[in-house]
């Protein structure tokens, strides 16, 4: 009766997951769950800044130059995405810079990690 009950759960996370990547995708969408849209704002985020470690780690971007584009593209990204695609009132999620500061700092480590393991592996030998 246990493992009915497990399956059942996990069946059912998986069609809410399901539900919230459609939403996430589809034009002005309504969000009922508020901790769900951020929640796609968070995701959002960090693929947002493994994309751009990537990209600054093969572009030979260095230094304050990097970290600054990173931080006009990931904001621009995810305001053009709130108030562009998805048309949300932001004062429901309490307002712009709330939405903005979501998951932005673990955002900027992943992409720090990501841009120092490519730069290194690409141009490596030109540092030492």
């Amino acid at each position: 009766m246990l493992s009915k009950n497990k399956s059942s759960d996990s069946l059912t996370k998986s069609k809410v997951t399901e539900c919230v990547w459609k939403k996430a995708f589809s034009s002005s969408t309504e969000w009922p769950d508020k901790e769900e849209f951020l929640d796609v704002i968070y995701w959002m985020r960090q693929a947002i800044g493994i994309a751009l470690g990537l990209c600054w780690g093969i572009l030979p971007l260095k230094g304050f130059i990097g970290l600054l584009l990173f931080v006009i593209v990931n904001a621009a990204v995810i305001y053009f995405y709130v108030n562009n695609f998805q048309s949300v009132d932001e004062e429901e999620f309490g307002g712009m810079w709330e939405i903005t500061k979501e998951g932005f700092m673990t955002s900027f480590a992943g992409f720090l990690v990501t841009w120092i393991i490519m730069y290194t592996g690409l141009h490596g030998s030109n540092i030492l």
